[in-house]
């Protein structure tokens, strides 16, 4: 069994398409690969998973406390071959000056050796102060070898092969040369999604052929090799099934909105949900549901397609002005709106949040957040002693919403972060909870919990309102 933390030396070093090609090429020899991913990131994980034809789960310190990261790599890599944890950013990149939440400390926690992949483009003697650097940084981490990316030639590759043996002790696992046809297309919120990418499968297939035709799988498996110790056998946070008859929600999915946390779409099934999955740019009537969720994703890049759908569109409105619940992250936000400008196309949206959308050069909203229950919200958490709750999430959009009126009601105060408006977020009109804030169901959040007990709640009380009776 093998354990791996696949890190860099900075941001945008292609380590996620190095990630991507590993997952691919040992998947392609008949190795279970299992993709973690640091951090919050959606993108990354569609495609490590596409990659290695299982689900990719997210591990992430903002969100989760230690023992729940325990917990869920434990889980998801029983019965696996090789488990494979994409870092972001840099290896000792993080919020604060100890590192707390580093790709180290993840590293740190899992026990595992770094595979540290280095964008080698106009460097040759300099990338070994740049390892020994790393190296001596942090004594507790192991660096079990290195992968050359971006190499220029094999000159520019036999020079950095000889540096980095003569001056350092990490092997070199492999040099990918550098490669157009290899990066995968990036735009203004970084890569573009595998679900939106029409050639996602023989990109990956692509990668996985460069991989493992330029770097050493065997010695890639030999670092983490008998290094994958038992994780610490805590329990794993699952869903609460409340009692009472399983409920539907409709789950919009496909080149426009696909940003769902696998372990999230778990939980509301442990909860006692089942999920409906329906396409928002083809299909023209909601599956037959008790609720609605629409996810994060790049509407705006579809906004003809969005538009054009009519039928689909009115459907989501009339069902939402009836009171179906509902719940909206982002993405499914803008499309809740009234319509959505970019550049000089303007396009009209489903319509139920009397607002309009504005894509914007900069980020409006980008990173960790920390909200606080207005008191307002459908779910509403709260602390033990029945005070209303903070919890943490995560944001990062383009776009902001104009106007939204004084008398809009708000589910949550934005303690650190944008939202909305800067001050509040989650937008509250009949029963849908509309948010830019991304939320992850864990113990200090079980989101997917209460909002499946929300629904069951709606439908109780729709069944024990008296029917009326009709008009003489």
């Amino acid at each position: 069994m093998t354990r791996l933390l696949v890190s860099a030396a900075h941001k945008s070093s292609g380590k996620t398409t190095v990630a991507t090609g590993l997952c691919a090429a040992l998947a392609a020899r008949g190795l279970r690969v299992q993709p973690f991913k640091k951090g919050p990131d959606y993108i990354d994980p569609l495609w490590l998973g596409h990659a290695a034809g299982r689900p990719c789960v997210n591990l992430d310190f903002h969100t989760q406390d230690h023992d729940e990261i325990l917990a869920m790599a434990a889980r998801y890599e029983r019965h696996t071959d090789v488990t494979l944890v994409e870092g972001n950013k840099g290896l000792y990149d993080g919020v604060d000056l100890e590192g707390s939440n580093s790709n180290a400390a993840l590293a740190r926690l899992l026990e595992t050796p770094v595979v540290l992949v280095v964008d080698c483009r106009g460097m040759t003697r300099g990338i070994a102060p740049l390892l020994l650097g790393y190296q001596a940084f942090d004594a507790g981490i192991r660096i079990g070898g290195v992968i050359l990316n971006r190499v220029g030639g094999a000159r520019h590759e036999s020079k950095l092969r000889a540096v980095t043996e003569h001056y350092t002790d990490i092997p070199v696992l492999g040099a990918v040369h550098e490669d157009p046809a290899l990066q995968i297309i990036e735009r203004h919120l970084g890569l573009v999604p595998s679900n939106e990418h029409r050639r996602a499968g023989s990109q990956i297939r692509r990668l996985g052929e460069a991989i493992a035709a330029q770097v050493d799988l065997e010695a890639v498996l030999g670092i983490g090799a008998d290094t994958r110790t038992p994780l610490p056998a805590t329990p794993f946070p699952v869903a609460e099934a409340a009692a009472g008859p399983k409920v539907r929600i409709a789950i919009a999915r496909d080149a426009a909105f696909g940003f769902y946390y696998h372990t999230d779409l778990e939980a509301l099934e442990q909860a006692g949900a089942q999920l409906c999955f329906f396409d928002a740019l083809h299909d023209t009537q909601l599956p037959e549901a008790d609720a609605l969720f629409i996810g994060g994703g790049f509407p705006e890049t579809h906004l003809a397609a969005l538009e054009a759908n009519a039928p689909l569109r009115g459907a989501i409105l009339d069902a939402i002005e009836a009171g179906l619940p509902a719940y909206a992250e982002c993405g499914g936000l803008m499309y809740l709106s009234r319509s959505i400008r970019w550049k000089d196309q303007c396009h009209t949206m489903v319509g139920v949040i009397p607002g309009d959308v504005v894509m914007h050069e900069r980020p409006q909203g980008r990173g960790y957040v920390r909200l606080e229950e207005t008191g307002a919200g459908l779910w509403p958490l709260r602390d033990g002693e029945g005070k209303a709750a903070t919890f943490p999430a995560h944001e990062f959009h383009y776009s902001a919403l104009e106007p939204m009126g004084a008398e809009t009601v708000y589910a949550y105060r934005v303690l650190r972060g944008h939202g909305v408006d800067g001050r509040h977020d989650g937008i509250v009109r009949h029963n849908l909870l509309a948010s830019y804030s991304h939320q992850r169901h864990t113990r200090r959040n079980p989101w997917a919990s209460r909002f499946v007990a929300f629904i069951r709640d709606r439908l109780q009380s729709r069944s024990a309102t008296p029917a009326r009776s009709a008009a003489p």
